[in-house]
């Protein structure tokens, strides 16, 4: 059980960051002052390194050692936990290209508007619900 608690947390703390990076981006490209903009910036970047990837790879960590223990000799046979690692797999890109965005902000070459940042904003909200129903109740 405390693999599990450990992925939680570790799950729970890499969301925060994903829900609230996007967020940034939402107001860092409605900014059009200096200060503003050097504010968000670093908001960004400590958000990213110090919580969002910290949480990521917690989650990583302890969910792989939970598959390793737990899981692997019924892979196969375990459809939900097939699709839930797609979703993750989909996740860790998003992950990624959220750095990349980070990158793009951090040299003045982002190239989206408030109102996509505000569209991109919900796809971990949406990957949230599935990888937890998957989890929970196993469906297929």
């Amino acid at each position: 059980m405390w693999l599990k608690a450990w992925h939680l947390i570790g799950m729970v703390t890499w969301f925060a960051g994903l829900f609230y990076l996007p967020r940034l981006f939402v107001y860092h490209a409605m900014s059009d002052d200096q200060a503003s903009i050097e504010r968000f910036k670093v908001m960004e970047r400590k958000l990213f390194f110090g919580i969002t990837t910290p949480g990521g790879i917690f989650t990583l960590v302890f969910g792989l050692w939970m598959l390793h223990d737990y899981a692997w000799a019924a892979f196969g046979n375990q459809l939900w936990l097939q699709v839930k690692l797609v979703l993750l797999g989909v996740l860790i890109a998003y992950h990624i290209y959220c750095g990349k965005l980070l990158a793009d902000f951090k040299h003045d070459r982002n190239r989206h508007s408030h109102v996509w940042y505000r569209w991109f904003n919900e796809l971990p909200v949406l990957l949230l619900i599935a990888i937890v129903l998957l989890a929970v109740l196993k469906p297929v």
